[in-house]
């Protein structure tokens, strides 16, 4: 899915394995979590693993 200009993947528990920081509460997102990972459209090396509804609430064009 995209929304803007950004691309938006769902990470299942099951897929996710390693340890993330989330850009939007700073906390870690722990091996086994559901959530997404966002980059721009024309910058996939800038890519973030966020926390789902961390990234419903981020201010709309920011990361």
């Amino acid at each position: 899915m995209t929304g803007d200009d950004w691309v938006v993947r769902p990470v299942a528990g099951a897929r996710a394995t390693k340890v993330y920081r989330c850009p939007g509460c700073d906390h870690e997102i722990v091996a086994g979590t559901p959530h997404v990972v966002v980059w721009r459209e024309d910058d996939v090396e800038d890519r973030r693993h966020w926390h789902t509804p961390c990234w419903r609430r981020r201010t709309p064009g920011r990361y």
